[in-house]
């Protein structure tokens, strides 16, 4: 009997939606991250290569903190009804990105561009998942009528 579709709650569907979907997304910014490094690599100079590498990584790194902290965020305490201390972690990630790119760059390792540019590994991620997306409604017609 739990195995009939009515007995599954909405919640639980869309909290598994959430996990594929992030997954997704990750599994995206790891190989566009990894597929610019590896073009990089061939065609430019070690600090433009370098600046999209540590670009990509702290993109990730951003996108897995900014989950947990918006998480913690809406998380909130039955007693006070105010967020979770951990949504301190919404600010300091920016100051993490930042004191690493701002080093990074002094001691001249990474080129900027290359380092913002790899930061934006999560827009094409997105435009992947929207393409996916957007193919499945044509094939399965959903949102037709």
């Amino acid at each position: 009997m739990n195995q009939i579709a009515d007995s599954v709650k909405p919640e639980e569907l869309v909290r598994e939606a959430d996990a594929a979907l992030d997954s997704r997304i990750v599994r995206a910014m790891i190989v566009v991250t990894v597929g610019a490094v590896i073009v990089s690599s061939a065609f430019s100079s070690w600090r433009f290569t370098a600046g999209l590498a540590l670009g990509g990584a702290l993109s990730l790194l951003n996108y897995r903190w900014l989950h947990s902290s918006v998480a913690a965020i809406f998380a909130l305490n039955d007693r006070t009804q105010r967020p979770a201390a951990r949504s301190s972690r919404y600010l300091l990630r920016y100051f993490v990105v930042g004191v690493v790119v701002f080093t990074s760059y002094q001691l001249q390792l990474i080129s900027l561009p290359a380092t913002l540019a790899g930061l934006c590994a999560f827009v094409p991620a997105l435009m992947f998942e929207a393409g996916r997306e957007f193919y499945f409604v044509i094939i399965h017609r959903e949102g037709s009528y």
